[in-house]
């Protein structure tokens, strides 16, 4: 049933709270219909495998510069602890601003706090009780978070008007997308801003978390001693990981962690039309609530030890399509979850 839903072509997203647009600036998430068509087909350009493979040496990039700032921090220290949240909150940003705006990425950094600011205030209203137009009144919130919308859209406005004069990048990001937009006419300057935005925030929230949560390897020390052994041997040494030998790594792997704690806990789905779901006759706009975490967790797909950490358990194929959706399913199904595996495949490797 759970694939019949989401592969059904008039099932769509859930309109979204209003404060949250603030946020993905009106970009792939929060779009519908035959905006959603174009936005989707051009961000899948800038998403395929071989592209992302490019952006590799990037990503060692900032991983060496993480590490060797821990390092540091740990000199002459018997016993060393990290905010492991707070850090790779940090590192996430790196990857993102060296990926999507290449040689800007430092300006591109400047984005991330004003998104962070935006991103506090957002859940702030986001949990206080909606009233219609409320948003509207000169609040000090409100005006707070016209202003971080204003600077933001500023900056990003700033870096595509040097990247479309200069190109000396055009493998990163946005050059791939200012390149999209001269060919389609409705693609523009304000179009490429929110998927920039989007970008931001998707990718940084779920890959903090994912990592985060794969850190409690940790608490496995013998599946951290297969890791460790695993990089060795794919990576010959103290070798870097590359685009070469990432399709080797099978212990050091994210997907085990992404079943049993998905960064999206829940999906929400609504249905354009009256459709038929096995037995079930479902009407137009009726929207439904799927708990990935109690599929990921369900004993008679996964098996007994459905709760138990083993990474091994995708060295082959799962047999069920919905059974594993961390990124979702079907047409909507998450464009940059490429992106995101091999950043947390490569991050994941080069830590242990």
């Amino acid at each position: 049933m759970i694939k019949g839903l989401f592969m059904n072509k008039v099932v769509d997203k859930i309109e979204h709270d209003p404060h949250a647009k603030q946020l993905y600036g009106q970009g792939l998430i929060g779009l519908r219909g035959e905006q959603w068509t174009l936005h989707r087909r051009i961000t899948n350009q800038a998403f395929n495998m071989e592209l992302v493979k490019a952006w590799v040496p990037d990503i060692v990039t900032s991983v060496i510069i993480a590490l060797r700032k821990w390092e540091k921090e740990s000199e002459e220290k018997e016993e060393f602890e990290l905010d492991v949240f707070k850090e790779l909150n940090d590192l996430s940003p790196e990857v993102i601003s060296r990926t999507v705006f290449g040689s800007s990425f430092e300006d591109g950094k400047r984005i991330f706090v004003l998104q962070e600011q935006q991103a506090s205030l957002v859940l702030q209203a986001i949990r206080s009780i909606y009233a219609p137009g409320l948003r509207y009144l000169p609040t000090k919130n409100n005006m707070m978070m016209r202003r971080l919308e204003k600077e933001t859209r500023e900056s990003v406005r700033t870096l595509i008007e040097r990247s479309s004069k200069g190109r000396e990048n055009s493998k990163n990001l946005l050059s791939l997308l200012i390149s999209a937009s001269e060919k389609e006419r409705e693609f523009g300057v304000e179009e490429i801003i929110n998927e920039c935005k989007t970008f931001y925030f998707a990718g940084n929230e779920a890959n903090t978390a994912l990592l985060t949560w794969t850190l409690l390897l940790a608490s496995h020390q013998e599946w951290q001693d297969k890791a460790r052994e695993e990089v060795f041997r794919v990576c010959k040494g103290n070798n870097l990981p590359s685009a070469e030998n990432l399709n080797d790594f099978k212990i050091v792997s994210v997907n085990e962690t992404l079943r049993l704690y998905p960064p999206v806990a829940a999906l929400t789905t609504e249905t354009s039309e009256d459709i038929k779901l096995g037995y079930l006759e479902i009407p137009a706009n009726t929207q439904f609530y799927v708990s990935v975490a109690a599929v990921h967790h369900d004993t008679e797909i996964w098996g007994k030890d459905a709760r138990e950490f083993n990474p091994l358990r995708f060295a082959e194929s799962h047999k069920h399509l919905a059974s594993f959706l961390p990124f979702s399913l079907g047409p909507r199904v998450c464009v940059g979850q490429t992106l995101a595996m091999v950043e947390a495949k490569i991050i994941l490797a080069m830590i242990v």
